[in-house]
């Protein structure tokens, strides 16, 4: 093998970023899911834990908001990159 069938001839041209971070779709299922699913879930594991004694409920609680937050913060950013790129 050459070195030319190795690498393609490229030179001078730069990948092009696409002007968003996530494709619509993931977008619109990533926001259902940080803003409503799991919050809902978070609260019902903190809310039936008492009543079941559920020690694990606290802590399972409190990984799923942290989880929702995560994925807010990755679908925040992917919106303020495009709206950086229409502006």
């Amino acid at each position: 093998m050459t070195k030319e069938d190795i690498e393609p001839n490229t030179a001078g041209t730069e990948p092009a970023m696409p002007d968003w971070l996530l494709p619509n779709r993931a977008y619109d299922v990533l926001k259902w899911l940080a803003l409503i699913v799991l919050p809902a879930i978070a609260t019902l594991v903190q809310t039936l834990g008492p009543v079941w004694g559920w020690t694990w409920a606290d802590p399972a609680a409190t990984t799923i908001n942290a989880v929702a937050l995560t994925i807010g913060v990755v679908i925040g950013a992917s919106t303020l990159k495009a709206y950086a790129t229409k502006h």
